[in-house]
């Protein structure tokens, strides 16, 4: 039978040279092969060659002088090196035969029965299984690598969805320490209770869980959307468990959100403007003439009456069209580089009356240092101004607690305005900007439109989260005025 390796290398490690020639020729009778054959009698040197892969192949005699072929296996073991080790012993000792194995000897051999035959045998097998070896091992380090460098989140569980390990994405994504994920549980993390429901009863089935879209918690709470792919497994010993993967969308839905939000304030501006324009002609008819009759000469008193009604409303429909077209198109501004403290500053006094008539308890939160963005002053204050308004209508009478606080950050500044108000629920939250969708008896839907547009031409990013109840809050983040060229990132609106 040909052997797995052309002419192996074989060291044969012994202190005695006449037992390495027997040893050495017992191998070269061996039919239809060729080795490559050394002998080494120093325990230290024989440690070097096997640590440097030197040979396919090592025979050790059990005496090597002070040492044992025991104490050189236990060292190359503890040294991490993987090359095969076949102990050769004066007496069949099955103690050390067991032993050797257990230590990783690759076979061992009794030399008062050595044969060409069983010498062939041994070389033959143990080549053999070392290279399937070899080849598993390498199939393990690919699949390892897979494993840890994978960016999605990789896992497997007991049969109850305990954590029983997981990759380094895993803890990058969900913010959690090992020593904190390990061992809890899956559904623990799951945002919603019908979601935990659905996937325990799914696995219970031995169903294949493929591409279900979840929302998963992290350690700061915030809300991962990820798509779920996971089986059930039987290991060699009868055990139940589950492997998985989760892929994080969660910015691939905020982009989705982001270009439908985008169409709709398009498409808004486009039928904005085209009204605006259709209305304004026959608006300045009815204008000029009112201005006309006015000049005619004498009227009744009830003509009088009627002209100023036309005229008031006149201007009103004016002043409206105006307004929505300010809201359909991104804002022209003067930008110059001002501390956001004095803008927010600004925002606060305007609106103290009302905060003061509610008896609204304000607590506020600015860093020592000037945070330093473009911003056109006068423009970005309304918008803040809107924000803060509907905060503090939103909120009852001594109870309310309005909080500002700004962060310096590396290359932003995070401004955070939140209130203890009935909050909103989730399915408004997501059509929050919108124009003309508003909650308010009397409202126009406009405001919110407005401020997207004002934040939007600032470069700022503004998140809301809101739980009916218990409250709103909108964290917005500004560019600092030092790195306002390098961020290009688009509005992106996030709803928890």
């Amino acid at each position: 039978m040909q052997l797995p390796i052309i002419s192996p290398r074989i060291l044969i490690i012994d202190d005695d040279e006449d037992d390495f020639i027997i040893t050495s020729d017992f191998i070269r009778q061996i039919p239809d092969s060729t080795f490559q054959i050394d002998w080494c009698s120093d325990f230290q040197q024989a440690l070097t060659f096997i640590c440097a892969g030197k040979y396919d192949l090592y025979f050790t005699d059990y005496r090597l002088g002070a040492h044992t072929g025991m104490d050189l296996l236990k060292e190359a073991v503890r040294l991490g090196c993987e090359a095969p080790i076949i102990l050769l012993t004066g007496k069949g000792n099955r103690k050390v035969d067991m032993e050797a194995m257990q230590l990783g000897a690759a076979d061992y051999l009794s030399k008062p029965n050595l044969t060409a035959e069983n010498m062939e045998r041994c070389i033959r097998y143990t080549l053999g299984r070392i290279q399937s070896l070899q080849a598993l091992k390498a199939s393990e380090r690919k699949y390892k690598s897979i494993f840890e460098k994978s960016k999605d989140l990789v896992f497997i569980t007991d049969k109850h969805l305990n954590f029983l390990d997981l990759n380094q994405a895993s803890f990058e994504v969900l913010g959690f320490q090992p020593s904190e994920l390990l061992h809890q549980n899956l559904c623990a993390l799951l945002h919603q209770q019908e979601q935990k429901e659905k996937l325990l009863a799914a696995l219970n089935e031995n169903q294949i869980i493929n591409d279900w879209e979840l929302s998963l918690s992290t350690k700061n709470k915030e809300q991962k959307i990820c798509i779920l792919t996971a089986a059930h497994e039987t290991d060699s010993g009868g055990n139940d468990y589950v492997q998985g993967i989760i892929h994080d969308i969660t910015t691939l839905r905020k982009e989705e959100r982001l270009s439908s939000q985008a169409e709709k304030l398009a498409a808004t501006g486009r039928l904005v403007r085209t009204l605006a324009h259709e209305v304004r002609n026959p608006l300045n008819n009815i204008t000029l003439s009112a201005e006309q009759l006015q000049h005619e000469g004498e009227l009744p008193e009830s003509g009088t009456l009627f002209l100023d009604i036309i005229q008031r409303n006149a201007l009103r429909i004016a002043a409206l069209i105006d307004e929505l077209l300010h809201t359909s198109k991104p804002s022209d501004l003067n930008l110059e580089t001002q501390a956001l403290q004095s803008i927010i500053e600004q925002v606060v006094a305007a609106s103290l009356d009302r905060i003061t008539l509610k008896k609204i308890h304000l607590e506020q939160h600015f860093p020592v240092a000037d945070c330093l963005v473009y911003a056109d002053t006068e423009k970005l204050m309304l918008a803040l101004l809107n924000i803060v308004i509907n905060a503090i209508e939103a909120m009852k009478e001594e109870t309310g607690k309005l909080k500002i606080s700004l962060q310096a950050q590396s290359q932003t500044a995070l401004l955070q305005i939140a209130d203890n108000g009935h909050g909103i629920s989730k399915e408004n939250l997501s059509r929050l900007f919108e124009p003309y969708f508003t909650q308010k008896r009397n409202g126009l839907g406009l405001g919110l439109a407005f401020t997207h547009n004002i934040l939007q031409a600032h470069k700022a990013r503004i998140e809301v989260s809101s739980s009916p109840g218990a409250g709103t809050q909108f964290n917005i983040t500004f560019p600092l005025a030092d790195y306002y060229e390098e961020i290009s990132t688009p509005y992106e609106e996030k709803s928890n």
